[in-house]
């Protein structure tokens, strides 16, 4: 059963792994948002001749202007969308770990191996799939989010609002819909024995 068990614990660790990896592609994600939303908001002053002031005289330079600033969004965009892609590769590991995690579940109920036995501090094979559960769900529920942002972002360029592009900036800087806490709890009743 101990052997069992620390497989178990094995793909809680995995998990751990993509939760690090999803952190730091947290902060890149947040900062990218930041940069595209401060060219969106330029935008509508930056092709209003007057804010040009004495550079006016400068043929092109609107244009210029506009343009240098449009090749920056795309490149931020392009690069929010491929950290929106990592996002999804780890939701897909969460799901792997959880769907393993299920199909191992189903044989052990199957050849009369008790899910919910525990060996001292150790915790029973139910605590680590609904560990592994949990991760996917949060994680799914959060990559959701994001590419629902990033849609919003998206159309914000073609039709800038103010309101709702500071709403989707605070929004970014606040959503982080995994609690920290709660995720600490899942891998400290996983890995106890490790932790007293």
């Amino acid at each position: 059963m101990e052997a069992v068990i620390r497989k178990w614990q094995q793909k809680l660790r995995k998990g751990k792994e993509e939760m690090e990896m999803w952190e730091a592609l947290q902060d890149r994600w947040v900062s990218l948002f930041g940069n595209a939303s401060a060219i969106i908001q330029r935008l509508q002053d930056m092709q209003n001749p007057v804010r040009y002031g004495a550079l006016r005289c400068v043929k092109g330079i609107e244009d210029a202007v506009v343009q240098k600033q449009m090749d920056h969004l795309e490149s931020l965009l392009l690069s929010m969308k491929n950290i929106l892609e990592e996002f999804r590769r780890c939701v897909s590991t969460f799901e792997k770990l959880h769907r393993d995690g299920s199909s191992q579940l189903l044989k052990k109920e199957q050849s009369k191996v008790r899910v919910s036995e525990r060996i001292g501090v150790k915790p029973c094979i139910a605590d680590c799939l609904e560990g592994l559960s949990l991760l996917y769900e949060m994680h799914q529920s959060e990559y959701h989010l994001k590419a629902s942002i990033f849609s919003a972002l998206s159309c914000l360029i073609l039709k800038p609002s103010p309101g709702d592009l500071s709403a989707l900036q605070c929004l970014v800087v606040d959503e982080p819909n995994i609690p920290k806490e709660e995720v600490q709890h899942i891998f400290d009743v996983i890995f106890a024995e490790e932790i007293k």
